[in-house]
C-alpha cells in the first residue's frame, strides 16, 4: 500500500501508517480548531471599532454616538426658536440633535417609551405626572409665553376686549362662530379644553361650528385663517406666522404678554431628561448636557432676545432659576 503526500509515493509499514494516520488526524483537528477560532477574532475586531462607551452620572453605560433625540412641541419648532439656538448646542457638544416636534402628550409618550432622550414641553400637570411615574428625572423651568385667542378681523362673536379666555369662549359658543381646535394631544389643546370647561361648555365635532383638526399649531392657524375661524394659539407661534395669516388678528391677550389680564393663559415650558433606568439606549450624558445648556445664563439670554428685532417683543421669556 502506498500513500500520496506532497507528491511523493513511499512504501509504508503498518506502524508507519498508524503514526501517519495519527499525524493526519491531529493536523486535521488543528485546522478545524483554527477555522472555528476565526469568527471570534472577527468579533473582537468589530467590537474594537464600535463607539466608545461612557458612564453617565447615574452609573449606566451608553454609547457615545453624539446623537440626541429631542421630543418637543410644535410651538418651539414653528416659532423658529429651535433653529435659532440648537446650532450652538450641536457645535459646542459635537452632537447632532434629532428633533421630533409633536403635541406635548405625544412628546411625553415618546419619552415614556424610551424613544427620546429629553423632552421640552408645556403642560405642567402632565409633566409632573411623567416625573412622578418615574419616566423622567426632575423637571427644570426653561421659559414661558402665553396663550392668545385670535380670530377673523370682522370678529363675528365680538370677543375683542374680553378680559378672560373663559368669557371669550362663551361668546364664541353663543354666536356659533367657527372655531378651529387643534384636536390633538398637545398642551395647547389641553388648555383649550380647560377653558371650555371653565365656561361650562363641552363642544364636540358634531357641532357645525367646532372644527377638530388633529393638527399642529402652524397648520391650525393656517386653517383658521382660511375658514375665518377663531382659535387658541401660543403667542410665539402666532407672531412668527403673522405674515402668513392675513385674515387673523389677535383679539384676546393684548399686544404683549404684559397686557394679558388672564393668568390662566400663562404658558410655561419645562425640560425633562428621560430616566435612563427605564430603558437601554438613552443618551443620558448628552441629555443632561442639554438640560444644563438650555437653562444656562447664556442661552436664557438668547431665548429672551429671540423675536425682539422682528416683533418688538420676545416670543418666549426665560424662566430658568439662577
Amino acid at each position: 500500500m502506498s500513500h500520496r503526500f506532497s507528491g511523493i509515493v513511499t512504501p509504508m509499514s503498518t506502524s508507519t501508517r498508524l503514526r501517519s494516520l495519527r499525524l493526519l488526524i491531529g493536523s486535521w483537528l488543528m485546522l478545524m480548531l483554527a477555522a472555528c477560532g476565526t469568527p471570534a477574532a472577527t468579533t473582537n475586531e468589530t467590537s474594537a471599532t464600535a463607539p466608545a462607551a461612557t458612564t453617565a452620572t447615574d452609573g449606566t453605560t451608553q454609547a457615545s454616538n453624539g446623537r440626541l433625540r429631542l421630543a418637543t412641541t410644535t410651538s418651539t419648532a414653528d416659532s423658529g426658536l429651535l433653529d435659532a439656538i440648537l446650532p450652538d448646542f450641536e457645535q459646542r457638544y459635537g452632537a447632532q440633535v434629532d428633533v421630533v416636534a409633536v403635541g406635548t402628550g405625544q412628546a411625553l409618550k415618546l419619552g415614556e417609551n424610551g424613544d427620546a432622550d429629553v423632552v421640552l414641553v408645556h403642560a405642567r400637570s402632565r409633566e409632573d405626572a411623567f416625573v412622578s411615574a418615574g419616566f423622567g428625572l426632575p423637571r427644570r423651568d426653561v421659559m414661558y409665553n402665553d396663550f392668545v385667542i385670535v380670530g377673523p378681523t370682522g370678529d363675528l362673536a365680538q370677543i375683542g376686549g374680553a378680559q378672560t379666555g373663559k368669557d371669550a369662549f362663551a361668546k364664541i359658543a353663543a354666536a356659533s362662530a367657527p372655531f378651529a381646535s387643534r384636536g390633538d394631544d398637545s398642551g395647547t389643546f389641553s388648555k383649550e379644553q380647560a377653558i371650555w370647561s371653565s365656561a361650562g361648555i363641552s363642544p364636540t365635532a358634531e357641532l357645525s361650528w367646532y372644527k377638530s383638526l388633529g393638527q399642529g399649531m402652524g397648520e391650525t392657524l393656517i386653517t383658521a385663517d382660511e375658514l375665518g375661524a377663531y382659535t387658541l394659539a401660543d403667542r410665539g407661534t402666532f407672531l412668527s406666522m403673522r405674515d402668513k395669516l392675513p385674515n387673523l388678528t389677535l383679539l384676546v391677550g393684548g399686544a404683549t404678554i404684559g397686557d394679558n389680564s388672564d393668568p390662566t393663559l400663562r404658558n410655561p415650558y419645562g425640560v425633562i431628561q428621560v430616566n435612563p433606568a427605564k430603558h437601554t439606549g438613552i443618551n443620558a450624558q448628552l441629555a443632561a448636557s442639554f438640560g444644563e445648556w438650555i437653562t444656562s445664563p447664556e442661552i436664557q439670554t438668547r431665548i429672551g432676545q429671540f423675536g425682539v428685532d422682528r416683533f418688538g417683543q420676545p416670543l418666549f421669556y426665560p424662566e430658568a432659576l439662577p
